[in-house]
């Protein structure tokens, strides 16, 4: 048992700011990559179902099995043509967070594996509460087959616990042609694969309101003394450069996180988030620095240091857009873009669009700071492990991505699968990051540090930006809380 269908593709590079309609995609020359068990006989089967299930309204109650065959094929034949065995009365049950129009769209990938396998997937949302759904459900005695996590934390506590199970040497292959070796390396736990990412979150864009550049006479930097010294021109042409959300202390760490991922690099940043350097380490100092040249200059800022602390990031995205704007440009994720096209008239890609987070000059310039949901296996049914292999696969990927909404890791997901040239772009940075990809530091840390309100990690990134210059007092107070928790 191997991978699912492929579609093999070249992606073209780009300059850092180039328009995503200059990227091209080569193919789809349809082969069978080593290991994979179906080959370019089978695309007609495979094609039709999986457009079939892309069309499928995805009512999101239940199973509701989709009645996407190609037509004249029969359930069985449609199955033997995938590659995937038949699960005909096979009943699984899956766990995560999606609701409203995301579990819409991830009900149509259900309904894909439904109608390739014969099998009925059952789907239940947690919320934001997922972890603690799934958590009593095992205490209870009665955990779903699969659960998709967005916190790296706990799936290496459960893993570590017996509660989730390593995936298969198929899931491996996989995940080993699909995925670069940063994303492969997210998913271990004592050298054992338990976790795939399926849904992602680029944390590394940069939105700005193209006008307000415009005005300055400005291009987005590549750097980030080139930053700094857009917003000088910004401050002097009587714009304020930066909008914070500081309100939500994990805006800051964000902000942390992706200077110490551009300075100190992956492996350092895997030390850190592992407690396995203290936050005292240099480079921890040198990174809070570098913030602070941003946090201590109150011109830089919407609403100083004071404002930005009652600053959510919700307003921080919707204040850079609105008309007149508080603000040119604003840091965070590619989920901004749904903020701003839902309270703000902006149009993306005209007058909101978005650049790289600037590393150091000199340094890198592809690194990655991402947030994700992760599918792990709570038994070692082979019918479970169909469906995260699956869920691995470009075929499952492109059915969410031409919805919208959906960013994957998965190198050989065409870009012309995704609808619009912004998510182009936001998919070619994670593809282009290779290696230098890690999780969110504070997801990755156990939720007593680095996960809760007013506490900890994110109360620390909060008190530093009411007082940048206290480069040591903050590092020594980082460490203190980071002491007072269990490690994994």
């Amino acid at each position: 048992m191997s991978a699912l269908l492929t579609a093999h593709f070249a992606v073209t590079s780009f300059p850092k700011n180039a328009s995503p309609p200059e990227l091209t995609t080569k193919g789809p020359n349809v082969t069978a990559h080593k290991g994979s068990r179906i080959g370019a006989t089978a695309l007609a089967a495979t094609a039709a179902l999986l457009l079939a299930a892309c069309s499928s309204s995805g009512s999101g109650s239940g199973s509701g099995t989709a009645s996407g065959a190609a037509p004249g094929a029969s359930s069985s034949s449609s199955t033997a043509a995938a590659g995937l065995p038949s699960l005909k009365g096979k009943h699984l049950t899956v766990l995560a967070e999606w609701t409203g129009a995301e579990q819409t769209d991830f009900q149509a990938v259900l309904n894909s594996f439904d109608s390739l396998t014969g099998a009925s997937v059952s789907y239940q949302s947690g919320g934001a509460n997922t972890g603690t759904v799934l958590q009593t459900k095992i205490a209870g005695g009665s955990p779903p087959d699969v659960a998709l996590l967005p916190e790296p934390g706990l799936i290496t506590t459960l893993a570590q616990q017996g509660a989730l199970k390593p995936l298969t040497p198929a899931i491996q292959q996989e995940v080993a042609a699909d995925y670069g070796p940063g994303w492969e390396s997210m998913g271990t736990v004592g050298g054992k694969l338990y976790s795939v990412v399926y849904k992602a979150s680029d944390k590394t864009t940069f939105w700005y309101n193209t006008a307000e550049f415009s005005q300055a006479g400005i291009t987005p930097p590549t750097n980030w003394t080139q930053f700094l010294a857009d917003c000088q021109t910004l401050s002097d042409a009587g714009i304020t450069p930066v909008s914070v959300g500081g309100s939500d202390g994990w805006t800051l760490a964000d902000w942390f996180q992706n200077i110490y991922l551009s300075e100190a690099g992956p492996a350092m940043y895997s030390k850190l988030a592992h407690h396995q350097i203290p936050w005292t380490d240099p480079s921890v100092i040198k990174a809070l620095t570098t913030f602070g040249q941003l946090l201590g200059n109150q011109k830089y800022i919407a609403g100083g240091d004071a404002g930005a602390l009652q600053t959510s990031f919700n307003t921080s995205v919707t204040q850079t857009f609105t008309t007149p704007p508080k603000a040119a440009m604003v840091f965070e994720g590619d989920f901004s873009a749904t903020q701003i096209t839902s309270t703000t008239k902006a149009t993306i890609g005209t007058d909101a669009k978005f650049f790289p987070f600037p590393g150091p000059a000199g340094g890198s310039s592809s690194f990655a700071q991402v947030a994700g949901d992760m599918a792990t296996a709570l038994n070692t049914d082979p019918a479970t492990m169909e469906l995260i292999q699956f869920l691995a696969s470009p075929a499952a990927d492109a059915i969410w991505a031409h919805e919208g909404g959906y960013l994957t890791p998965n190198k050989l997901v065409p870009l012309s699968d995704y609808p619009d040239a912004t998510t182009q772009q936001e998919a070619q940075m994670l593809i282009s990051a290779g290696p230098n990809v890690d999780f969110s530091l504070d997801d990755l840390s156990p939720a007593a540090f680095g996960g809760t309100v007013g506490a900890g990690y994110w109360k620390d990134m909060q008190d530093f930006l009411k007082n940048p210059s206290d480069v040591q007092g903050t590092a020594k107070q980082l460490e203190a809380d980071a002491a007072k928790v269990q490690w994994p």
